[in-house]
């Protein structure tokens, strides 16, 4: 009887022994597969709302057409030496196409807030809240890149242009910066601001003075004195002449001036370096934010 419940006993020990085994993942595999599911969910949304992709690129993509045909028969040495406003404008509108993009990536973030699924990633066991703002940086990333390079398809085709690989690797690492920079901007508006509505409409108030205060649309010889100390403190001033530089000249020194105020002479290197650490304080500063306002 007592070797009959010793083997019972046995049987029934057994079949409480997990059938797989418990896997502990690394710090940095942790992290990926958070950053992994979260963009992934955000593709799962554009999928079901594609208009949000589509409306990134007909909008840029319109003003490269009309205010390009708008200026269609101006004189050639206008606003550039032998040079058409169709290969003066692309430059700008792809600058813009990326900073449309980048300011546009926290919203997601704040319809999440509003219904309460941000709440539920918060207090969720991740192993890093940085998770969060990778996730987000990254997905922007993916698809402004996307929208961007169908506008600089589209530049190329209507102003007769062409670009070699040194100069595409240029302009998409200056395009990267814009986006990091001003999407880590737009992620800490997310956090900030009460709702939606202010958002937007914070949006609406920086998106088009923003373009008009660069040189996106005209040069800075063409603006008033009040007008070029702004477009001069403007990051994206320094974007578009970086690119309109690499567009405009088959062959270029990245020393060579491009910018030439009354304070400073500033080279597409020196662009490349002041777009990098905006970007990297921006992404510093916005870090802490976060941080401050999820404790």
């Amino acid at each position: 009887m007592i070797n009959t419940f010793k083997k019972h006993n046995n049987d029934y020990t057994k079949n409480f022994k997990p059938e797989n085994k418990i896997i502990c993942h690394s710090y940095i595999t942790s992290i990926y597969q958070e950053i992994f599911y979260l963009i992934q969910r955000y593709f799962i949304q554009i999928k079901r709302r594609p208009s949000n992709l589509f409306s990134g690129i007909l909008q840029p993509l319109l003003w490269l057409i009309l205010f390009g045909a708008l200026f269609q028969n101006a004189p050639v040495n206008l606003l550039t030496n032998n040079k058409t406003y169709y290969q003066f404008l692309s430059p700008g509108i792809i600058v813009f196409t990326s900073f449309t993009g980048a300011i546009n990536s926290g919203l997601p973030l704040i319809f999440d807030r509003e219904f309460g699924f941000l709440n539920r990633l918060l207090v969720a066991p991740l192993k890093s809240r940085d998770s969060l703002i990778l996730s987000s940086i990254t997905f922007i990333t993916i698809i402004t890149t996307l929208q961007t390079s169908i506008i600089v398809i589209s530049s190329l085709i209507l102003g007769n242009n062409s670009l070699n690989s040194n100069k595409i690797i240029i302009i998409v690492f200056i395009i990267l910066l814009i986006t990091l920079s001003i999407g880590s901007i737009s992620i800490c508006l997310a956090f900030i601001l009460p709702g939606h509505i202010e958002f937007l409409a914070i949006i609406l108030i920086a998106n088009l003075p923003t373009l008009f205060s660069s040189t996106a649309l005209a040069p800075l010889s063409f603006m008033p004195y009040w007008l070029q100390i702004i477009a001069s403190t403007n990051p994206l001033t320094y974007a578009i002449e970086s690119i309109r530089c690499l567009y405009l000249y088959p062959y270029i020194n990245y020393k060579t001036n491009i910018i030439e105020t009354v304070w400073f002479n500033f080279n597409i290197q020196d662009s490349i370096y002041l777009l990098t650490i905006m970007t990297i304080i921006a992404f510093n500063i916005v870090k802490k934010i976060i941080v401050y306002k999820c404790e």
